[in-house]
């Protein structure tokens, strides 16, 4: 929905920061890599993403590509929610990440706090095929139809159906047909939920 806000830094705290753009103060949950990176500047251009829960749409700013992209990967894996995902990207920054996942280090994962060896290895079992290392060059690759399954899940979210069940009813969909558009994902979920 939203891919960045660029404009003035009104507040900056460790855990939010506040971008008024147009008038309008957007109020930003941020890691403490991206609070860091922020702190100094009056204006910026700070990228986001909106995670929409039943209860509260809460928006996430990220200084650079390779922490939302971090971000985005870390909530797709079961279990790690968008506090999590932001606590340890507080705790690692995402270059830090990548290379203990890469590596299927668990000790660095349990070294940050609220991590336990169970999550620690489902994050690396998870992300291990997405994070490709070669050359000593780390590489993400995030499939397009994550994004896709993305949008329709959050559309169906917003409709009233449980993020569970839908999720699961997407996966089942994008196995049998890799070719399908945002609407005729959600078309073919609403038929099958």
């Amino acid at each position: 929905m939203y891919d960045y806000i660029k404009g003035k830094l009104t507040e900056k705290t460790a855990t939010y920061i506040v971008v008024e753009a147009g008038g309008v103060g957007y109020n930003l949950a941020v890691s403490l890599y991206t609070y860091t990176k922020l702190k100094d500047k009056d204006d910026a251009k700070v990228l986001t993403y909106l995670a929409i829960k039943e209860d509260a749409h809460v928006l996430f700013g990220f200084a650079d590509e390779d922490e939302r992209r971090m971000f985005k990967l870390l909530i797709s894996v079961n279990g790690v929610g968008t506090g999590t995902a932001r606590l340890m990207l507080s705790s690692l920054p995402a270059n830090e990440l990548i290379e203990a996942i890469a590596t299927g280090s668990v000790a660095a994962l349990k070294n940050i706090k609220g991590i336990g060896e169970k999550t620690a290895q489902r994050i690396i079992i998870d992300l291990k095929d997405k994070i490709k290392k070669t050359d000593g060059v780390v590489n993400i690759s995030l499939p397009l139809n994550n994004t896709i399954k993305e949008e329709a899940l959050s559309a169906l979210v917003t409709l009233g159906f449980a993020k569970p069940l839908a999720s699961k009813t997407l996966d089942k969909l994008l196995q049998t047909n890799q070719n399908l558009t945002v609407e005729s994902l959600i078309r073919a979920a609403l038929n099958a939920l």
